[in-house]
């Protein structure tokens, strides 16, 4: 099969989608946060072929995401489970899930609720929040050049800004280069 590669791209999202883009990999991830931890589990519960399963956690333990551990005492079985850099997308899952709780027919409803395990209330949706916890949007946030950005980041980031901000970013653009 052919797969074409981010890892040259200027962008963080396409290099993180390089990582954990295949649905496969979220869906093993997702798993991992519901508890699974042992191939046969995986397997069962995905309904993906043993091939496609053993690639997939190869290619997540290389990538740090997930890592390979005895299962107890026996040697011979194994369990899998992930890394800090594994758990630190625990909030992309939420996020993909709370979004296809909102936009996809869910009749009669959601099958799953996040609630707070200490208080039992609801989960708020995930967000961004200024560092004030204002709640921003899509038209609330600049981009800027950060220390990895080439010219043609550069180029993206001045068009997205004038797309997205209109006369702002160019007000914004000006200051900054006072």
């Amino acid at each position: 099969m052919y797969r074409k590669t981010f890892a040259g791209m200027n962008c963080s999202i396409a290099r993180a989608l390089d990582q954990i883009g295949e649905w496969w990999s979220l869906l093993i991830i997702r798993e991992c946060t519901l508890g699974t931890a042992r191939f046969d589990d995986f397997q069962r519960r995905l309904g993906i072929a043993r091939n496609v399963l053993t690639n997939r956690l190869a290619y997540l333990i290389e990538q740090g995401i997930l890592e390979k551990v005895p299962a107890g005492e026996n040697e011979r079985f194994f369990q899998y489970r992930l890394t800090l850099k594994g758990e630190e997308l625990y909030p992309v899952l939420v996020a993909l899930l709370q979004w296809g709780d909102r936009w996809i027919d869910t009749e009669p409803g959601p099958p799953i609720k996040l609630v707070d395990d200490r208080t039992g209330k609801a989960v708020e949706r995930v967000s961004l929040r200024s560092a004030s916890g204002r709640a921003l949007g899509i038209r609330d946030i600049r981009l800027e050049a950060g220390p990895g950005a080439t010219d043609a980041t550069r180029a993206t980031i001045a068009a997205r800004n004038q797309a997205i901000l209109g006369e702002r970013a160019v007000k914004t653009s000006r200051k900054a280069s006072r």
